[in-house]
């Protein structure tokens, strides 16, 4: 049985008066979803708050981005290595506004995805296809693509520790959303492509789902058999809707 996790990206927004407001927040209300794991991603300069915040709790933390270089002259990064300083769980790896803002190939993201396993902290790997791609009806060839660059550089058994997230891309601030079922459909369509390497490793993986999860529709999209969860954005600067969706998955 995979537990379920929510994991909240917070981006680029947070200030030190309102992540401690918020995290107090989460802390105040995550007894009753135990069965739930919960995780943040805060802005890098917020890392050492949300440890202090966090530590000795059941709520893990991570980072939203790294770099695929373990040190160097690389003004503006952060390499894994650093992260490992702050007892970082999880770092969100190929996230869509990271490779259509910033021009993050499927090599770099698979670069990215191999640093951090190096360093032991567990990558979601965020996959998915945008309108354009959707509308050609070519998601699932979009999402194996981007889905083989890590297999192939790491391998399948790279993802007994590592997570999936699915974004479709399309879904998100466009006014179109994704049904149940054709998230599920995506879903499904990411584990079998994991199966053909693995079953058990397949069975094992944990596939979230990114498409604007909120509490309104996240009981039904979390009783799909393929979603495990989901990689929570604007819902998650908020303590209520945040467990309200992770209360979804109980």
């Amino acid at each position: 049985m995979r537990r379920k996790l929510v994991a909240g990206n917070w981006k680029m927004n947070g200030s030190a008066e309102s992540i401690r407001t918020l995290l107090q927040g989460i802390k105040d209300g995550a007894a009753p979803v135990a069965a739930v794991e919960l995780a943040v991603f805060p802005p890098f300069v917020y890392l050492s708050l949300v440890e202090q915040q966090l530590s000795g709790t059941a709520i893990s933390w991570g980072t939203q981005t790294l770099s695929e270089h373990a040190s160097g002259a690389y003004t503006g990064e952060v390499a894994g290595p650093m992260l490992n300083d702050f007892h970082c769980a999880y770092v969100i790896v190929g996230h869509s506004e990271r490779r259509t803002l910033y021009g993050e190939t499927d090599d770099v993201v698979a670069r990215k995805f191999a640093a951090a396993r190096k360093v032991c902290v567990k990558p979601i790997l965020c996959v998915g296809e945008t309108l354009e791609e959707r509308d050609q009806g070519i998601t699932e060839s979009v999402v194996e693509r981007q889905l083989k660059a890590v297999l192939d550089l790491e391998g399948i058994e790279a993802f007994n520790d590592a997570v999936i997230a699915y974004e479709p891309v399309w879904a998100i601030g466009t006014g179109r959303t994704a049904s149940p079922q054709q998230a599920q459909d995506v879903h499904a369509f990411i584990r079998a492509k994991l199966t053909e390497r693995s079953s058990e490793v397949a069975a094992k993986t944990r596939i979230l789902y990114g498409g604007s999860m909120k509490p309104a529709n996240a009981k039904e999209l979390m009783a799909m058999a393929d979603i495990d969860g989901g990689l929570i954005g604007g819902a998650s600067l908020e303590a209520k809707e945040f467990l309200a969706i992770a209360q979804a998955g109980c």
